[in-house]
């Protein structure tokens, strides 16, 4: 059991407690985590900052990183521009549109020369860091679900963020870092997220980690087809325990018209 709580402004001490509890119901156990311990601690995200930086300083002094200084209203800017952003269209299961490179440095200057000197080399806080990912490279993998899966870089999916200007962490390169440290060998996730597994590929061949083995589950979604997510607190675990279902209706999605 792992906490991935680095988002400071979607996580609480609360949550994580009711998570923990919610599973607990469910019948799921674990050998490992944050509230029995294990050999591979802390198992909480935000206590791992060290290991997170460490991992972005080899990136960088790799050769893989660049500093951005885009916000999120550059990018909508430059995205919705004529002529900007060509095969940018974003994927609905995906994130992250592809980014359109303004701050990319070209391709014959060395990122690990391209920073300005005033941007601190051991401290990545204060600016966005992004891969640059190998143009035109089609990144496969076979998916124990979904099987083969093809993506080309720089065309369905762009360079990503790593690190944060706030000081954190990417999910991208928290999960590969943990993932490697704590000896995961499967990823079990949901189909929205095979975009990220080509990113976690480059990211793991970057870092010289091991790749695990992938399975993509479909998503499960509502009456209207539309994917369940954090708002609809209908259907929630706390919310489907309270109107009195068991762990077996909730597991076998046996639910109640009402619900």
């Amino acid at each position: 059991m792992r906490m991935e709580d680095l988002d400071p402004d979607r996580s609480r001490a609360e949550y994580s407690a009711t998570a923990l509890e919610d599973l607990r119901w469910l019948g799921i156990d674990w050998q490992e985590g944050p509230d029995v311990g294990g050999p591979y601690a802390p198992y909480v995200q935000s206590q791992r900052h060290d290991v997170y930086l460490a991992a972005w300083m080899k990136l960088r002094e790799g050769g893989f990183l660049y500093p951005c200084r885009c916000s999120r209203k550059d990018l909508a800017a430059a995205l919705s521009a004529p002529h900007e952003g060509a095969g940018t269209v974003q994927d609905p299961l995906d994130d992250e549109p592809v980014y359109p490179g303004t701050c990319r440095p070209s391709q014959t200057e060395p990122l690990r020369t391209s920073t300005s000197p005033e941007i601190g080399t051991e401290n990545p806080t204060g600016i966005n860091w992004r891969f640059r990912v190998p143009d035109g490279e089609t990144i496969q993998f076979d998916d124990l679900n979904l099987g083969p899966q093809r993506y080309v870089a720089g065309v369905d999916f762009g360079d990503f963020v790593v690190w944060r200007r706030d000081g954190v962490p990417s999910y991208q390169l928290a999960c590969v870092t943990d993932d490697a440290a704590m000896r995961i060998t499967e990823v079990v996730r949901g189909a929205d997220l095979l975009k990220s597994t080509a990113r976690q590929i480059l990211l793991n061949r970057a870092l010289g980690f091991r790749d695990p083995a992938w399975y993509h589950c479909d998503l499960i979604t509502d009456q209207n087809g539309v994917r369940l997510a954090k708002r609809h607190d209908a259907l929630s675990i706390r919310t489907l325990r309270q109107h009195g279902l068991s762990p077996s209706e909730v597991i076998s999605s046996a639910l109640p018209e009402k619900i």
